[in-house]
């Protein structure tokens, strides 16, 4: 049949007469044709993909590593952009065939019309129309079978080629189909996202701004602009079924697109350990449990079982803070921060107060925060006093609005007991009391870490949601990072609706994390307070940390959580000096 002996020509189909050769020859698909002839015929697929890539010169590339998360058996759905057109799924092709031969792409139905890699293909319609969707039933059924019966499905969510969006300025995937999406949904089948970067040329996305089907009718050409290239596609880690249970389609579709633009990141640039200094010895823990009998009493805040919080200035424990210093490193280096430095232990500790969780019967310190006076610090060091100000620039006019106030920082619980929250409430209810007994610092502020290893694609939805829910831009003009927050190229960002609420961006995060992390809880507890953010700084010196700058009203928070960590007396008495009881704060 001539519609398989020529499957790259219209054939009449446009019923345009000699108009029908000039389209076909000003396309690219007259010089497709010519080099599909050449080609030995009845070539099995995998035979066909080397000839084609060859004819193109084309060179599929991916790391071994991340190879190694397609599965060599079973049924799964891999996603991917698709940002050429045709080339890609010849590159996929090329390289899941060589780690399964049962792959099959739910692709346009015109690429069936090549024989030699039909087999390849569940042929479907992806530009719509009032029958589309009858006729979509069929293929998407036998996508639904095949994963069922432990083959791979390759999709491409978008439905076609990846384009300029005008809004946006950038060029990038349209919203991806829930429907196509759906076949996960019924199968239960693992995930593995796919990212191929690239894009088409600059006329071909003019041409789609003309007018959706001459763009379309431009793939050919682009298909042979690809010729003597590298493609490379990276793989991310198979989201598993437990993780998608229950979710809407047009959820999954987001949190499938957000997986996959994320593996467009280069590896977060964290101090290698093999650069970074020994960690220092431990403190001697009879010594450290001697400093603390000597503490005066009125340094205890509070207790819980075998823990005690205590506040004191530095000069009162000199090994103590050494062992602090020790403890922030080691915390810091297990998700990607740190110092690099075998202590981390900076000039602003000699004399900022240091609140630290001391377990009596272990006899080990669990935990500390550390606490300046900020009126104190202003009026004897000046603005180079605060820590944040080698984060931040301040004007004067937020350092005034802000006093009296408490910088918080440097806070950490050792690994092994962060499993309970134990210790981290006991911390707050540290600050708590601290503040309880000394009402003027109704302002704590200071920075507040989102460590590198979290994905760039991550930091940019905190830092999208934090400036949609949190922010205070009339105080927030008032401050300049010093090293601002680049984020995601805006070509790598996918649109999508911020949440409103902390407990909705965590769970996208730990759709976006291959280890599942939300939001950190630092940065929870600070919003549960009613934190408000000025701005946000990338930490060199600090593993490249992203720092929010944090700002809580404690005459805003809601009482019932003041109640929590200062007593409800304490919380009453604080609201008190300051003027206000439950139902003004409620007011207001």
């Amino acid at each position: 049949m001539r519609e398989l002996a020529d499957p790259f020509l219209l054939n009449g189909a446009l019923r345009l007469g000699p108009l029908e050769e000039l389209l076909e020859r000003l396309s690219g698909l007259r010089r497709l044709q010519a080099a599909y002839d050449e080609l030995p015929r009845g070539l099995d697929p995998d035979r066909f993909v080397d000839a084609a890539l060859a004819w193109l010169e084309v060179e599929p590339q991916a790391a071994a590593n991340e190879l190694a998360h397609i599965p060599v058996s079973g049924g799964a759905v891999l996603v991917a952009n698709h940002p050429y057109g045709a080339i890609e799924g010849l590159v996929l092709a090329k390289l899941l065939r060589h780690i399964r031969p049962d792959v099959r792409f739910l692709a346009n139905g015109l690429l069936s019309r090549i024989p030699e890699i039909a087999p390849l293909f569940i042929a479907v319609d992806p530009f719509g129309g009032p029958d589309a969707g009858r006729r979509n039933r069929a293929p998407l059924r036998q996508a639904v079978r095949w994963v069922e019966d432990g083959g791979l499905l390759v999709v491409f969510p978008a439905g076609e080629v990846s384009h300029l969006q005008l809004r946006r300025g950038t060029v990038t995937d349209p919203a991806w189909h829930p429907a196509a999406l759906r076949i996960v949904a019924r199968t239960g089948a693992p995930v593995i996202p796919a990212y191929i970067p690239g894009r088409n040329s600059v006329g071909f996305q003019i041409a789609g701004l003309v007018h959706p089907r001459l763009r379309t009718a431009l793939l050919p050409r682009e298909l042979l602009n690809k010729a003597g290239s590298r493609i490379s596609v990276r793989f991310g880690a198979p989201v598993t079924p437990e993780r998608l249970a229950g979710m809407p389609a047009e959820d999954m579709a987001t949190l499938l697109r957000l997986r996959c633009y994320a593996l467009a990141e280069q590896p977060a640039e964290v101090v290698p350990l093999a650069q970074a200094e020994p960690i220092a010895a431990a403190e001697d823990p009879e010594l450290l449990a001697a400093e603390v009998a000597a503490l005066d009493r009125d340094t205890l805040l509070a207790e819980s079982g075998p823990f005690s919080a205590y506040c004191v200035r530095a000069d009162r424990i000199p090994r103590l803070l050494q062992e602090i210093g020790r403890l922030r490193e080691v915390t810091f280096r297990a998700t990607g921060e740190g110092t690099g430095r075998s202590r981390d232990i900076d000039l602003h500790d000699a004399y900022y107060l240091h609140l630290f969780i001391w377990h009596h019967e272990r006899r080990e310190l669990v935990g500390a925060y550390r606490l300046g006076q900020a009126d104190h610090i202003l009026a004897r060091y000046g603005r180079k006093g605060l820590y944040t100000q080698s984060l931040f620039r301040f004007r004067r006019q937020l350092l005034d609005a802000l006093n009296p106030a408490l910088e918080l920082g440097r806070s950490f619980i050792r690994p092994e007991y962060q499993r309970s929250y134990q210790p981290l409430l006991l911390l707050w209810k540290g600050i708590g009391a601290y503040v309880a007994a000394n009402p003027r610092y109704k302002v704590l502020f200071g920075p507040v870490s989102i460590s590198a290893d979290y994905r760039t694609a991550s930091r940019q939805l905190l830092v999208d949601f934090l400036r949609a829910n949190s922010f205070l831009p009339e105080l927030a003009r008032q401050v300049r990072p010093r090293q601002p927050f680049k984020g995601l190229p805006r070509r790598q960002r996918v649109e999508l609706t911020i949440p409103r609420h902390p407990e909705q961006v965590s769970r996208l995060l730990e759709h976006i994390e291959t280890d599942g992390k939300g939001m950190p809880v630092l940065l929870r507890q600070y919003l549960k307070l009613g934190g408000r953010v000025l701005g946000f700084n990338v930490d060199a010196a600090f593993a490249n940390a992203l720092d929010g700058l944090i700002m809580v009203d404690l005459t805003r928070t809601d009482p019932a959580v003041l109640a929590r960590y200062m007593g409800r007396d304490g919380a009453a008495r604080f609201l008190a000096w300051h003027g206000c009881n439950s139902e003004t704060r409620a007011a207001g």
